[in-house]
Protein backbone atom coordinates (compact mmCIF):
# COMPACT_ATOMS: atom_id res chain seq x y z
CA UNK A 1 0.00 0.00 0.00
CA UNK A 2 0.92 3.68 -0.26
CA UNK A 3 2.15 4.71 3.19
CA UNK A 4 3.15 8.33 2.64
CA UNK A 5 3.23 10.99 -0.07
CA UNK A 6 5.29 14.18 -0.07
CA UNK A 7 4.70 16.97 -2.59
CA UNK A 8 6.82 20.10 -3.02
CA UNK A 9 6.11 23.03 -5.36
CA UNK A 10 3.54 21.30 -7.56
CA UNK A 11 0.99 23.76 -8.98
CA UNK A 12 -0.48 25.62 -5.97
CA UNK A 13 0.96 23.13 -3.47
CA UNK A 14 4.03 24.50 -1.75
CA UNK A 15 4.60 21.68 0.72
CA UNK A 16 2.40 18.73 1.66
CA UNK A 17 3.18 15.55 3.59
CA UNK A 18 0.36 13.02 3.92
CA UNK A 19 0.18 9.59 5.52
CA UNK A 20 -2.24 6.93 4.30
CA UNK A 21 -3.56 3.64 5.63
CA UNK A 22 -5.35 0.49 4.59
CA UNK A 23 -8.89 0.79 3.27
CA UNK A 24 -11.00 3.39 1.50
CA UNK A 25 -9.73 7.01 1.37
CA UNK A 26 -11.78 10.00 0.23
CA UNK A 27 -10.35 13.36 -0.86
CA UNK A 28 -12.92 16.11 -0.70
CA UNK A 29 -13.00 19.89 -0.89
CA UNK A 30 -14.38 22.79 -2.84
CA UNK A 31 -14.15 22.78 -6.63
CA UNK A 32 -10.78 24.23 -7.64
CA UNK A 33 -9.17 23.58 -4.25
CA UNK A 34 -6.51 21.38 -5.81
CA UNK A 35 -7.78 17.85 -5.29
CA UNK A 36 -6.54 16.79 -8.71
CA UNK A 37 -2.99 17.86 -7.78
CA UNK A 38 -2.72 14.83 -5.50
CA UNK A 39 -3.76 12.69 -8.47
CA UNK A 40 -1.21 14.50 -10.67
CA UNK A 41 1.52 13.74 -8.13
CA UNK A 42 0.61 10.03 -8.07
CA UNK A 43 0.53 10.06 -11.85
CA UNK A 44 4.08 11.44 -11.97
CA UNK A 45 5.21 8.90 -9.38
CA UNK A 46 3.84 6.09 -11.55
CA UNK A 47 5.66 7.29 -14.68
CA UNK A 48 3.37 9.91 -16.19
CA UNK A 49 4.91 12.62 -18.37
CA UNK A 50 6.02 15.74 -16.54
CA UNK A 51 5.83 19.35 -17.69
CA UNK A 52 7.32 22.62 -16.50
CA UNK A 53 3.72 23.95 -16.39
CA UNK A 54 3.16 21.82 -13.27
CA UNK A 55 5.81 23.66 -11.25
CA UNK A 56 4.70 26.24 -8.70
CA UNK A 57 5.35 29.79 -9.84
CA UNK A 58 8.75 31.02 -8.66
CA UNK A 59 10.12 27.53 -7.87
CA UNK A 60 13.02 25.83 -9.66
CA UNK A 61 11.52 22.36 -9.55
CA UNK A 62 8.65 20.22 -8.30
CA UNK A 63 9.38 17.19 -6.13
CA UNK A 64 7.24 14.14 -5.33
CA UNK A 65 8.16 11.22 -3.11
CA UNK A 66 6.05 8.15 -2.31
CA UNK A 67 6.65 5.44 0.27
CA UNK A 68 5.17 1.98 -0.39
CA UNK A 69 4.81 -1.07 1.84
CA UNK A 70 4.33 -4.24 -0.20
CA UNK A 71 4.00 -7.95 0.42
CA UNK A 72 6.96 -10.16 -0.50
CA UNK A 73 4.97 -12.02 -3.17
CA UNK A 74 4.04 -8.86 -5.08
CA UNK A 75 5.26 -9.07 -8.73
CA UNK A 76 6.95 -5.65 -8.55
CA UNK A 77 9.89 -7.15 -6.62
CA UNK A 78 10.70 -9.40 -9.57
CA UNK A 79 10.45 -6.43 -11.92
CA UNK A 80 12.85 -4.43 -9.75
CA UNK A 81 15.32 -7.32 -9.76
CA UNK A 82 15.15 -7.56 -13.55
CA UNK A 83 15.81 -3.82 -13.80
CA UNK A 84 18.86 -4.14 -11.54
CA UNK A 85 17.35 -2.07 -8.73
CA UNK A 86 18.33 -3.01 -5.20
CA UNK A 87 15.17 -3.59 -3.16
CA UNK A 88 13.93 -5.90 -0.41
CA UNK A 89 10.37 -6.81 0.66
CA UNK A 90 11.57 -6.39 4.24
CA UNK A 91 11.97 -2.65 3.63
CA UNK A 92 9.82 0.14 2.22
CA UNK A 93 9.96 0.97 -1.48
CA UNK A 94 10.70 4.66 -2.11
CA UNK A 95 9.99 6.38 -5.44
CA UNK A 96 11.12 9.97 -5.98
CA UNK A 97 10.44 12.20 -8.98
CA UNK A 98 11.67 15.70 -9.77
CA UNK A 99 10.57 17.95 -12.63
CA UNK A 100 12.62 21.09 -13.27
CA UNK A 101 11.48 24.44 -14.61
CA UNK A 102 13.23 23.51 -17.89
CA UNK A 103 11.02 20.45 -18.27
CA UNK A 104 13.75 17.94 -17.35
CA UNK A 105 12.76 15.00 -15.20
CA UNK A 106 14.78 12.92 -12.73
CA UNK A 107 13.45 9.70 -11.20
CA UNK A 108 14.84 7.47 -8.47
CA UNK A 109 13.70 4.14 -7.04
CA UNK A 110 15.28 3.40 -3.66
CA UNK A 111 17.84 6.08 -4.46
CA UNK A 112 18.88 4.56 -7.80
CA UNK A 113 18.44 6.67 -10.93
CA UNK A 114 15.98 5.21 -13.45
CA UNK A 115 14.67 6.41 -16.79
CA UNK A 116 11.00 7.13 -17.49
CA UNK A 117 10.39 3.77 -19.14
CA UNK A 118 11.73 1.91 -16.08
CA UNK A 119 9.70 4.13 -13.73
CA UNK A 120 6.53 3.49 -15.74
CA UNK A 121 7.15 -0.27 -15.74
CA UNK A 122 7.33 -0.21 -11.94
CA UNK A 123 4.64 2.43 -11.41
CA UNK A 124 2.02 0.59 -13.46
CA UNK A 125 2.30 -2.31 -11.02
CA UNK A 126 1.76 -0.02 -8.02
CA UNK A 127 -0.83 2.62 -8.97
CA UNK A 128 -3.86 2.51 -11.26
CA UNK A 129 -5.51 5.90 -11.83
CA UNK A 130 -9.01 6.23 -13.22
CA UNK A 131 -9.30 9.85 -14.40
CA UNK A 132 -12.42 11.93 -14.74
CA UNK A 133 -12.67 11.26 -18.47
CA UNK A 134 -11.32 7.71 -18.62
CA UNK A 135 -14.81 6.25 -18.84
CA UNK A 136 -15.06 7.98 -22.22
CA UNK A 137 -12.77 5.23 -23.54
CA UNK A 138 -15.80 2.98 -23.29
CA UNK A 139 -17.33 5.06 -26.08
CA UNK A 140 -14.44 4.08 -28.39
CA UNK A 141 -14.93 0.53 -29.69
CA UNK A 142 -11.23 0.33 -30.61
CA UNK A 143 -10.39 0.28 -26.88
CA UNK A 144 -12.72 -2.62 -26.07
CA UNK A 145 -10.44 -5.37 -27.41
CA UNK A 146 -7.64 -4.21 -25.09
CA UNK A 147 -10.01 -4.38 -22.10
CA UNK A 148 -11.04 -7.90 -23.05
CA UNK A 149 -7.43 -9.05 -23.51
CA UNK A 150 -6.51 -7.52 -20.18
CA UNK A 151 -9.30 -9.48 -18.53
CA UNK A 152 -8.31 -12.69 -20.33
CA UNK A 153 -4.86 -12.48 -18.76
CA UNK A 154 -3.18 -15.87 -18.52
CA UNK A 155 -5.73 -17.42 -20.88
CA UNK A 156 -5.38 -14.98 -23.78
CA UNK A 157 -1.79 -13.74 -23.29
CA UNK A 158 0.05 -16.96 -24.38
CA UNK A 159 -2.16 -17.39 -27.45
CA UNK A 160 -1.75 -13.71 -28.33
CA UNK A 161 2.04 -13.90 -27.93
CA UNK A 162 2.19 -17.01 -30.15
CA UNK A 163 0.04 -15.30 -32.77
CA UNK A 164 2.11 -12.10 -32.71
CA UNK A 165 5.31 -14.08 -33.20
CA UNK A 166 3.91 -15.71 -36.34
CA UNK A 167 2.35 -12.43 -37.46
CA UNK A 168 5.78 -10.76 -37.30
CA UNK A 169 7.24 -13.57 -39.44
CA UNK A 170 4.38 -13.15 -41.92
CA UNK A 171 4.85 -9.37 -42.04
CA UNK A 172 8.55 -9.87 -42.77
CA UNK A 173 7.79 -12.20 -45.69
CA UNK A 174 5.16 -9.79 -47.00
CA UNK A 175 7.71 -6.99 -46.83
CA UNK A 176 10.29 -9.05 -48.75
CA UNK A 177 7.74 -9.91 -51.42
CA UNK A 178 6.71 -6.27 -51.75
CA UNK A 179 10.32 -5.15 -52.08
CA UNK A 180 10.96 -7.84 -54.67
CA UNK A 181 7.96 -6.69 -56.72
CA UNK A 182 9.00 -3.03 -56.45
CA UNK A 183 12.53 -3.77 -57.71
CA UNK A 184 11.30 -5.66 -60.78
CA UNK A 185 10.91 -2.47 -62.84
CA UNK A 186 14.47 -1.40 -62.17
CA UNK A 187 16.00 -4.85 -62.17
CA UNK A 188 17.61 -4.72 -65.66
CA UNK A 189 19.14 -1.30 -65.06
CA UNK A 190 20.38 -2.31 -61.61
CA UNK A 191 21.75 -5.62 -62.89
CA UNK A 192 23.90 -3.90 -65.52
CA UNK A 193 25.33 -1.50 -62.97
CA UNK A 194 25.91 -4.19 -60.34
CA UNK A 195 27.63 -6.48 -62.83
CA UNK A 196 30.02 -3.72 -63.87
CA UNK A 197 30.82 -2.91 -60.24
CA UNK A 198 31.31 -6.57 -59.34
CA UNK A 199 33.71 -7.07 -62.26
CA UNK A 200 35.65 -3.92 -61.36
CA UNK A 201 36.07 -4.88 -57.70
CA UNK A 202 36.72 -8.53 -58.48
CA UNK A 203 39.43 -7.63 -61.02
CA UNK A 204 41.27 -5.63 -58.34
CA UNK A 205 41.70 -8.79 -56.20
CA UNK A 206 41.70 -6.77 -52.99
CA UNK A 207 42.90 -8.09 -49.66
CA UNK A 208 41.85 -6.83 -46.25
CA UNK A 209 44.49 -4.42 -44.86
CA UNK A 210 46.31 -4.26 -48.19
CA UNK A 211 46.11 -0.48 -48.48
CA UNK A 212 47.76 -0.01 -45.08
CA UNK A 213 50.59 -2.43 -45.93
CA UNK A 214 51.18 -0.76 -49.31
CA UNK A 215 51.28 2.69 -47.75
CA UNK A 216 53.97 1.46 -45.34
CA UNK A 217 55.95 -0.12 -48.19
CA UNK A 218 55.71 3.06 -50.30
CA UNK A 219 57.07 5.11 -47.41
CA UNK A 220 60.10 2.80 -47.11
CA UNK A 221 60.81 2.70 -50.85
CA UNK A 222 60.43 6.44 -51.30
CA UNK A 223 62.89 7.16 -48.48
CA UNK A 224 65.32 4.26 -48.94
CA UNK A 225 68.39 6.52 -49.39
CA UNK A 226 67.64 8.42 -46.22
CA UNK A 227 67.02 5.15 -44.37
CA UNK A 228 70.36 3.71 -45.59
CA UNK A 229 72.25 6.81 -44.59
CA UNK A 230 70.75 7.05 -41.11
CA UNK A 231 70.84 3.34 -40.29
CA UNK A 232 74.45 2.96 -41.48
CA UNK A 233 75.44 6.01 -39.46
CA UNK A 234 73.79 4.65 -36.37
CA UNK A 235 75.42 1.24 -36.81
CA UNK A 236 78.88 2.75 -37.32
CA UNK A 237 78.54 4.92 -34.22
CA UNK A 238 77.56 1.94 -32.10
CA UNK A 239 80.58 -0.02 -33.25
CA UNK A 240 82.95 2.96 -33.17
CA UNK A 241 85.35 3.92 -30.44
CA UNK A 242 82.56 5.91 -28.77
CA UNK A 243 80.08 3.04 -28.75
CA UNK A 244 80.30 -0.62 -27.87
CA UNK A 245 84.08 -0.53 -28.15
CA UNK A 246 84.27 2.17 -25.47
CA UNK A 247 81.94 0.27 -23.14
CA UNK A 248 84.02 -2.90 -23.64
CA UNK A 249 87.18 -1.00 -22.70
CA UNK A 250 85.46 0.37 -19.61
CA UNK A 251 84.42 -3.13 -18.57
CA UNK A 252 88.04 -4.39 -18.97
CA UNK A 253 89.38 -1.56 -16.83
CA UNK A 254 86.89 -2.18 -14.05
CA UNK A 255 87.40 -5.94 -14.11
CA UNK A 256 91.08 -5.26 -13.28
CA UNK A 257 90.10 -3.62 -9.96
CA UNK A 258 86.96 -5.67 -9.17
CA UNK A 259 88.83 -7.78 -6.59
CA UNK A 260 89.90 -4.69 -4.61
CA UNK A 261 86.34 -3.51 -3.93
CA UNK A 262 83.88 -6.18 -5.18
CA UNK A 263 80.94 -4.76 -3.22
CA UNK A 264 81.08 -1.49 -5.15
CA UNK A 265 82.39 -2.72 -8.51
CA UNK A 266 80.17 -5.76 -9.14
CA UNK A 267 76.83 -3.85 -9.45
CA UNK A 268 78.43 -1.29 -11.79
CA UNK A 269 80.00 -4.01 -13.92
CA UNK A 270 76.64 -5.83 -14.08
CA UNK A 271 74.95 -2.70 -15.44
CA UNK A 272 77.72 -2.10 -17.98
CA UNK A 273 77.62 -5.70 -19.19
CA UNK A 274 73.82 -5.50 -19.63
CA UNK A 275 74.21 -2.26 -21.55
CA UNK A 276 76.95 -3.80 -23.70
CA UNK A 277 74.79 -6.80 -24.66
CA UNK A 278 71.72 -4.63 -25.37
CA UNK A 279 73.71 -2.22 -27.54
CA UNK A 280 75.37 -5.11 -29.34
CA UNK A 281 71.95 -6.65 -30.04
CA UNK A 282 70.63 -3.29 -31.30
CA UNK A 283 73.66 -2.95 -33.57
CA UNK A 284 73.07 -6.41 -35.06
CA UNK A 285 69.40 -5.50 -35.70
CA UNK A 286 70.45 -2.29 -37.47
CA UNK A 287 72.91 -4.28 -39.58
CA UNK A 288 70.19 -6.76 -40.59
CA UNK A 289 67.74 -3.94 -41.32
CA UNK A 290 70.36 -2.16 -43.46
CA UNK A 291 70.92 -5.29 -45.51
CA UNK A 292 67.19 -5.44 -46.32
CA UNK A 293 66.82 -1.81 -47.40
CA UNK A 294 65.65 -1.97 -51.00
CA UNK A 295 66.54 0.51 -53.73
CA UNK A 296 63.85 -0.45 -56.25
CA UNK A 297 62.27 2.35 -58.31
CA UNK A 298 60.34 -0.26 -60.30
CA UNK A 299 58.70 -1.67 -57.20
CA UNK A 300 57.91 1.85 -55.98
CA UNK A 301 56.11 2.51 -59.26
CA UNK A 302 54.11 -0.72 -58.89
CA UNK A 303 53.09 0.22 -55.34
CA UNK A 304 52.04 3.72 -56.43
CA UNK A 305 49.90 2.28 -59.22
CA UNK A 306 48.29 -0.22 -56.85
CA UNK A 307 47.51 2.49 -54.31
CA UNK A 308 46.04 4.70 -57.03
CA UNK A 309 43.78 1.82 -58.09
CA UNK A 310 42.62 1.27 -54.52
CA UNK A 311 42.11 5.03 -54.07
CA UNK A 312 39.83 5.08 -57.12
CA UNK A 313 37.78 2.18 -55.75
CA UNK A 314 37.55 3.86 -52.35
CA UNK A 315 36.08 6.98 -53.93
CA UNK A 316 33.33 4.84 -55.47
CA UNK A 317 32.60 2.10 -52.99
CA UNK A 318 33.90 2.80 -49.49
CA UNK A 319 36.44 4.51 -47.26
CA UNK A 320 38.59 1.40 -46.83
CA UNK A 321 39.33 -1.94 -48.46
CA UNK A 322 37.13 -3.59 -45.80
CA UNK A 323 34.17 -1.37 -46.78
CA UNK A 324 34.75 -2.00 -50.48
CA UNK A 325 34.66 -5.75 -49.89
CA UNK A 326 31.52 -5.40 -47.74
CA UNK A 327 29.88 -3.45 -50.57
CA UNK A 328 30.95 -6.20 -52.99
CA UNK A 329 29.29 -8.87 -50.82
CA UNK A 330 26.09 -6.85 -50.58
CA UNK A 331 25.67 -6.17 -54.29
CA UNK A 332 26.66 -9.76 -55.00
CA UNK A 333 23.67 -10.90 -52.91
CA UNK A 334 21.39 -8.34 -54.55
CA UNK A 335 22.58 -9.36 -58.01
CA UNK A 336 21.90 -12.97 -57.18
CA UNK A 337 18.43 -12.00 -55.96
CA UNK A 338 17.69 -9.99 -59.13
CA UNK A 339 19.02 -12.68 -61.45
CA UNK A 340 16.88 -15.27 -59.69
CA UNK A 341 13.95 -12.97 -59.00
CA UNK A 342 11.25 -15.18 -60.48
CA UNK A 343 12.51 -18.24 -58.69
CA UNK A 344 12.88 -16.29 -55.44
CA UNK A 345 9.41 -14.80 -55.89
CA UNK A 346 7.97 -18.29 -56.26
CA UNK A 347 9.82 -19.59 -53.19
CA UNK A 348 8.88 -16.54 -51.09
CA UNK A 349 5.24 -16.80 -52.14
CA UNK A 350 5.12 -20.46 -51.14
CA UNK A 351 6.80 -19.66 -47.85
CA UNK A 352 4.40 -16.73 -47.27
CA UNK A 353 1.36 -18.91 -48.02
CA UNK A 354 2.55 -21.51 -45.53
CA UNK A 355 3.21 -18.83 -42.92
CA UNK A 356 -0.18 -17.25 -43.63
CA UNK A 357 -1.92 -20.56 -43.02
CA UNK A 358 -0.15 -20.90 -39.67
CA UNK A 359 -0.88 -17.29 -38.71
CA UNK A 360 -4.57 -17.55 -39.63
CA UNK A 361 -4.86 -20.74 -37.58
CA UNK A 362 -3.44 -18.98 -34.52
CA UNK A 363 -5.66 -15.94 -35.20
CA UNK A 364 -8.66 -18.27 -35.21
CA UNK A 365 -7.56 -19.88 -31.92
CA UNK A 366 -7.04 -16.43 -30.37
CA UNK A 367 -10.48 -15.35 -31.57
CA UNK A 368 -12.12 -18.44 -30.02
CA UNK A 369 -10.42 -17.77 -26.67
CA UNK A 370 -11.54 -14.14 -26.78
CA UNK A 371 -15.13 -15.17 -27.35
CA UNK A 372 -14.99 -17.58 -24.42
CA UNK A 373 -13.49 -14.92 -22.14
CA UNK A 374 -15.97 -12.31 -23.38
CA UNK A 375 -18.93 -14.39 -22.21
CA UNK A 376 -17.37 -14.78 -18.77
CA UNK A 377 -16.48 -11.07 -18.63
CA UNK A 378 -20.03 -10.08 -19.63
CA UNK A 379 -21.47 -12.25 -16.85
CA UNK A 380 -19.11 -10.72 -14.31
CA UNK A 381 -19.89 -7.16 -15.45
CA UNK A 382 -23.60 -7.88 -15.14
CA UNK A 383 -22.99 -9.21 -11.63
CA UNK A 384 -21.07 -6.12 -10.61
CA UNK A 385 -23.73 -3.85 -12.15
CA UNK A 386 -26.40 -5.48 -10.00
CA UNK A 387 -24.56 -4.06 -6.99
CA UNK A 388 -24.54 -0.65 -8.73
CA UNK A 389 -28.32 -0.29 -9.22
CA UNK A 390 -28.26 -1.60 -12.81
CA UNK A 391 -29.80 -4.95 -11.90
CA UNK A 392 -31.45 -5.77 -15.21
CA UNK A 393 -28.68 -4.65 -17.51
CA UNK A 394 -27.48 -7.08 -20.18
CA UNK A 395 -23.94 -6.96 -21.58
CA UNK A 396 -22.54 -8.72 -24.62
CA UNK A 397 -19.32 -8.45 -26.60
CA UNK A 398 -19.86 -8.36 -30.34
CA UNK A 399 -17.08 -9.68 -32.59
CA UNK A 400 -16.56 -8.85 -36.23
CA UNK A 401 -13.49 -9.69 -38.34
CA UNK A 402 -11.64 -6.65 -39.68
CA UNK A 403 -12.91 -6.79 -43.22
CA UNK A 404 -10.70 -5.71 -46.11
CA UNK A 405 -11.38 -6.46 -49.77
CA UNK A 406 -7.60 -6.71 -50.38
CA UNK A 407 -7.06 -8.90 -47.33
CA UNK A 408 -6.84 -12.64 -46.71
CA UNK A 409 -9.53 -15.29 -46.86
CA UNK A 410 -10.81 -16.02 -43.34
CA UNK A 411 -13.97 -18.01 -42.60
CA UNK A 412 -15.52 -17.04 -45.94
CA UNK A 413 -14.58 -13.35 -45.72
CA UNK A 414 -11.74 -11.16 -46.90
CA UNK A 415 -10.12 -9.84 -43.71
CA UNK A 416 -7.11 -7.82 -42.67
CA UNK A 417 -4.69 -9.24 -40.11
CA UNK A 418 -3.24 -6.85 -37.54
CA UNK A 419 -0.78 -7.34 -34.72
CA UNK A 420 -3.77 -7.68 -32.37
CA UNK A 421 -5.38 -10.40 -34.46
CA UNK A 422 -8.31 -10.46 -36.85
CA UNK A 423 -11.00 -9.26 -34.43
CA UNK A 424 -12.95 -6.09 -33.86
CA UNK A 425 -14.66 -6.25 -30.46
CA UNK A 426 -17.37 -3.93 -29.16
CA UNK A 427 -19.33 -3.94 -25.91
CA UNK A 428 -23.09 -3.87 -26.40
CA UNK A 429 -25.54 -2.99 -23.64
CA UNK A 430 -29.23 -3.20 -22.92
CA UNK A 431 -29.97 -1.24 -19.71
CA UNK A 432 -33.64 -2.27 -19.65
CA UNK A 433 -35.41 -5.56 -20.33
CA UNK A 434 -37.01 -5.77 -23.74
CA UNK A 435 -34.57 -3.32 -25.34
CA UNK A 436 -32.12 -4.64 -27.96
CA UNK A 437 -28.41 -4.71 -27.31
CA UNK A 438 -26.82 -1.58 -28.75
CA UNK A 439 -23.34 0.07 -28.63
CA UNK A 440 -22.48 1.78 -25.35
CA UNK A 441 -21.95 5.16 -26.96
CA UNK A 442 -25.44 5.26 -28.38
CA UNK A 443 -27.51 4.59 -25.28
CA UNK A 444 -25.39 4.75 -22.09
CA UNK A 445 -25.63 7.89 -19.97
CA UNK A 446 -22.67 9.44 -18.13
CA UNK A 447 -23.75 7.82 -14.88
CA UNK A 448 -24.12 4.43 -16.54
CA UNK A 449 -20.68 4.72 -18.13
CA UNK A 450 -19.16 5.58 -14.75
CA UNK A 451 -20.74 2.54 -13.17
CA UNK A 452 -19.72 0.23 -16.03
CA UNK A 453 -16.13 1.44 -15.74
CA UNK A 454 -16.25 0.93 -11.97
CA UNK A 455 -17.55 -2.58 -12.56
CA UNK A 456 -14.63 -3.25 -14.91
CA UNK A 457 -12.13 -1.83 -12.43
CA UNK A 458 -13.61 -4.02 -9.72
CA UNK A 459 -13.13 -7.08 -11.88
CA UNK A 460 -9.60 -6.14 -13.02
CA UNK A 461 -8.51 -5.33 -9.46
CA UNK A 462 -8.86 -9.01 -8.65
CA UNK A 463 -6.62 -9.92 -11.57
CA UNK A 464 -3.78 -7.40 -11.87
CA UNK A 465 -2.87 -7.12 -8.14
CA UNK A 466 -2.22 -3.36 -8.29
CA UNK A 467 -2.19 -2.28 -4.62
CA UNK A 468 -3.30 1.37 -5.10
CA UNK A 469 -6.47 2.20 -7.02
CA UNK A 470 -7.32 5.88 -7.57
CA UNK A 471 -10.70 7.21 -8.79
CA UNK A 472 -11.07 10.83 -9.81
CA UNK A 473 -14.80 11.57 -9.56
CA UNK A 474 -15.96 8.11 -10.65
CA UNK A 475 -19.39 9.09 -9.32
CA UNK A 476 -19.90 11.76 -12.01
CA UNK A 477 -23.49 11.80 -13.24
CA UNK A 478 -25.00 9.75 -10.43
CA UNK A 479 -26.98 10.55 -7.31
CA UNK A 480 -29.27 9.03 -4.72
CA UNK A 481 -29.23 5.22 -4.42
CA UNK A 482 -26.84 4.88 -7.36
CA UNK A 483 -24.29 7.05 -5.54
CA UNK A 484 -24.71 4.93 -2.43
CA UNK A 485 -24.14 1.76 -4.44
CA UNK A 486 -20.91 3.23 -5.89
CA UNK A 487 -19.73 4.01 -2.37
CA UNK A 488 -20.48 0.46 -1.27
CA UNK A 489 -18.62 -0.91 -4.28
CA UNK A 490 -15.56 1.25 -3.46
CA UNK A 491 -15.64 -0.05 0.12
CA UNK A 492 -15.78 -3.61 -1.18
CA UNK A 493 -12.86 -2.91 -3.51
CA UNK A 494 -10.82 -1.55 -0.60
CA UNK A 495 -10.81 -5.01 1.01
CA UNK A 496 -8.46 -6.18 -1.76
CA UNK A 497 -6.45 -3.00 -2.34
CA UNK A 498 -6.02 0.55 -1.12
CA UNK A 499 -8.67 2.78 -2.72
CA UNK A 500 -8.62 6.57 -3.15
CA UNK A 501 -11.54 8.58 -4.46
CA UNK A 502 -12.02 12.27 -5.18
CA UNK A 503 -15.70 13.01 -4.71
CA UNK A 504 -18.25 15.77 -4.23
CA UNK A 505 -20.95 13.35 -3.07
CA UNK A 506 -21.62 13.00 0.68
CA UNK A 507 -23.04 9.47 0.05
CA UNK A 508 -19.54 8.42 -1.08
CA UNK A 509 -17.54 10.45 1.40
CA UNK A 510 -19.37 9.12 4.46
CA UNK A 511 -18.37 5.55 3.57
CA UNK A 512 -14.64 6.28 3.69
CA UNK A 513 -12.33 4.76 6.29
CA UNK A 514 -10.18 7.89 6.06
CA UNK A 515 -11.13 11.33 4.77
CA UNK A 516 -8.84 14.20 3.73
CA UNK A 517 -9.84 17.80 3.16
CA UNK A 518 -8.13 19.58 0.27
CA UNK A 519 -8.32 23.28 0.99
CA UNK A 520 -7.04 26.34 -0.83
CA UNK A 521 -5.96 29.40 1.18
CA UNK A 522 -4.41 32.76 0.42
CA UNK A 523 -1.46 33.52 2.70
CA UNK A 524 0.12 36.89 2.13
CA UNK A 525 -0.03 37.31 -1.61
CA UNK A 526 0.31 33.60 -2.51
CA UNK A 527 -2.29 30.87 -2.93
CA UNK A 528 -1.59 27.70 -0.96
CA UNK A 529 -3.26 24.30 -1.04
CA UNK A 530 -3.07 22.09 2.03
CA UNK A 531 -4.21 18.54 2.79
CA UNK A 532 -5.71 17.83 6.19
CA UNK A 533 -6.50 14.40 7.60
CA UNK A 534 -9.92 14.80 9.19
CA UNK A 535 -10.89 13.45 12.59
CA UNK A 536 -14.48 12.55 13.37
CA UNK A 537 -15.48 16.14 14.16
CA UNK A 538 -13.80 17.39 11.00
CA UNK A 539 -15.58 14.77 8.93
CA UNK A 540 -18.96 15.84 10.32
CA UNK A 541 -18.25 19.47 9.41
CA UNK A 542 -17.00 18.56 5.90
CA UNK A 543 -19.99 16.29 5.24
CA UNK A 544 -22.32 19.07 6.42
CA UNK A 545 -20.65 21.41 3.92
CA UNK A 546 -21.08 18.83 1.15
CA UNK A 547 -24.74 18.44 2.09
CA UNK A 548 -25.69 22.08 2.56
CA UNK A 549 -23.16 24.16 0.66
CA UNK A 550 -21.51 27.22 2.21
CA UNK A 551 -23.90 27.56 5.14
CA UNK A 552 -23.60 24.82 7.74
CA UNK A 553 -26.65 24.46 9.99
CA UNK A 554 -27.58 22.30 12.94
CA UNK A 555 -29.72 20.22 10.61
CA UNK A 556 -26.90 19.56 8.15
CA UNK A 557 -24.54 18.73 11.03
CA UNK A 558 -27.08 16.33 12.48
CA UNK A 559 -27.67 14.81 9.05
CA UNK A 560 -23.88 14.40 8.60
CA UNK A 561 -23.56 12.65 11.96
CA UNK A 562 -26.41 10.34 11.05
CA UNK A 563 -24.80 9.52 7.67
CA UNK A 564 -21.49 8.62 9.31
CA UNK A 565 -23.25 6.46 11.87
CA UNK A 566 -25.24 4.60 9.22
CA UNK A 567 -22.14 4.23 7.03
CA UNK A 568 -20.16 2.71 9.89
CA UNK A 569 -22.98 0.28 10.64
CA UNK A 570 -23.26 -0.60 6.94
CA UNK A 571 -19.54 -1.38 6.70
CA UNK A 572 -19.78 -3.60 9.76
CA UNK A 573 -22.69 -5.45 8.21
CA UNK A 574 -25.34 -4.31 10.66
CA UNK A 575 -27.46 -2.62 7.97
Amino acid sequence: MLVALSIRNLAVVESVDVHFYQGFHVLSGETGAGKSIVIDALGLISGGRGSSDLIRYGADKAEMEALFELQGEHPVWKTLEQLGISASPEEHLVIRREVTAHGKSTSRINGQLVNLTMLREVGEQLINIHGQHEHQSLLRPESHLGLLDSYGGDTIAPAKAAYQQEYSALAKLERELRELRETSQKSLQMLDMYRFQLEEIQAAKLKVGEDVELADERSKLAHSEKLMESVSGGYNLLYGDRGIEAIGSAISNLEDVENYDPKAMQPILEQLRNAFYQLEDAAFQLRDYRENIEFNPGRLEEVEERLNLISGLRRKYGDSVEQILEYYDRIHRETDMLENKDERMELLTAKRDKQLEKTLRLARELSVLRRECSRDLARQIEGELKDLQMQRTSIEVKFEPIQDARGFEFEGRRVRLTRQGVDNAEFLISPNPGEPLRPLGKIASGGELSRIMLALKSIFARHDKVPVLVFDEVDTGVSGRAAQSIAEKLVKLSRDCQVFSITHLPQVACMADHQYLIEKRVEGERTMTRVESLNEEGRVTELARMLGGVEITEKTLHHAQEMLKLAEASKKGRV
